[in-house]
């Protein structure tokens, strides 16, 4: 501790390493002075204390898949190029035989979560979210399914004519385990308003969220940064998060996402630069005291500063992320998904020691020959639950790795 103090001595940032040094929370007002602060590496040492006071020389990722059954999407939001309009060249909606498909092809890892995100389709019904996630949780016993963001919950239950509640509910006995990050955004009204104006408000995505732990489910929360946003409302955001995370303990990390403007309708803002990169993502790991895990997302920071991250706060490089479109549409020039052998050896680079978890952050087991032994508190079955009713897909490269698990 006296050798942190030592480094800041005479620094404007003074009074917040003591802030640190001792656990205490920042406010407001240190999240701003952070942010402003010229001494990048200043604000990565205080996030590197903190990242190894929790986490060690842990550096955590995970085995999983996308899966986007449709981009069919009836907002039309500034920030997005990957979502279409009905009757647009390049919209599509998979069948749920399709979707059971998607999950499973070109596998070789031993997937052990799925992430399930889509556009606000204007006529899928109730049923088709619910016989999805029934599908896939046959199909795939063990593997966890993180479906379906604030966004698309709050428009789930619009279609179904239900209160949210009862979506979560019967969402989660369908199969849902827990809900990706997506949509919050930045939560400042003046900002979404510009950057995704259909889009449900920052209070609405953190009431969803708020229901979504009362009711079970966990959640991730992320934040668009680099677009029109300012540093005050940054802070602002990442204040929200803390809060409700005070009162509700739900959300298992927080992953900032960089706003990438190509092809978007705002291609005349410039990039995030790899310093404001580091600089989210340490400020991020100061001011959310209370949430346990801040990801660095290699697909869209690159694979060359997000081992870099691990060392500015982060302590989770999110994971394989296997057929990623979404980021990619925007103009992303990472690969779209990364072996486990590939995700270690970025970790162990970076100085960090690999841990592959699972969706609660427990171990995955695996035997030496990398088989999936036991993820998500489940055992994996050693046959393969049998395929939805009506499906017609041949066996894949994963259905061989389930089989043999």
């Amino acid at each position: 501790m006296s050798v942190l103090l030592e480094r800041f001595a005479g620094s404007p940032l003074f009074p917040i390493a003591v802030k640190v040094a001792e656990g205490r929370r920042l406010s407001f007002d240190d999240g701003v002075a952070l942010f402003t602060s010229s001494d990048v590496l200043g604000v990565g040492a205080l996030a590197n204390f903190v990242r190894e006071r929790r986490h060690g020389n842990t550096g955590y990722y995970n085995v999983n898949r996308y899966l986007n059954p449709t981009n069919l999407c009836w907002v039309d939001c500034a920030l997005c190029a990957w979502a279409r309009k009905p009757g647009v060249d390049g919209g599509y909606t998979m069948s749920i035989e399709e979707a059971v498909a998607e999950s499973a092809a070109g596998w070789h890892d031993g997937i052990t979560e799925l992430h399930i995100v889509g556009g606000l389709h204007p006529s899928l019904p109730y049923s088709w979210y619910l016989d999805l996630l029934r599908a896939l949780k046959a199909r795939f016993p063990g593997v966890h399914l993180k479906a379906w963001t604030m966004v698309e919950l709050d428009w789930i239950a619009r279609v179904g004519k239900r209160d949210v509640v009862d979506v979560i509910r019967d969402l989660k006995a369908a199969g849902m385990d827990s809900c990706p990050g997506g949509g919050a955004e930045i939560f400042e009204k003046r900002v979404r308003d510009l950057i995704c104006r259909d889009k449900i408000s920052g209070e609405r995505w953190l009431e969803v969220a708020r229901l979504c732990h009362e009711n079970g489910v966990r959640t991730n929360v992320t934040m668009l940064y680099g677009s029109v946003e300012t540093v005050e409302d940054r802070v602002d955001h990442l204040v929200r998060i803390r809060e409700l995370q005070d009162e509700t303990a739900g959300f298992l990390g927080f992953i900032p996402l960089a706003f990438h403007p190509e092809e978007t309708q705002l291609p005349h803002l410039p990039p995030a630069t790899g310093l404001t990169d580091l600089k989210v993502i340490a400020v991020a790991r100061l001011m959310l005291d209370n949430v346990e895990h801040v990801k660095a997302y290699w697909v869209q920071i690159g694979e060359k500063l997000a081992p870099v991250a691990l060392h500015f706060g982060a302590d989770d490089l999110v994971g394989t992320v296997t057929e990623e479109t979404i980021t990619h549409a925007a103009g992303a020039k990472t690969e779209s998904g990364l072996s486990r052998a590939e995700m270690e050896r970025m970790i162990r680079g970076a100085g960090r020691e690999p841990f592959e978890r699972d969706a609660f952050y427990e171990r995955v087991g695996r035997d030496a020959s990398g088989r999936v032994l036991r993820a998500n508190r489940h055992d994996f079955a050693a046959a393969l639950a049998p395929a939805p009713a009506g499906s017609s897909r041949h066996p894949s490269s994963l259905d061989a790795a389930l089989a043999s698990s």
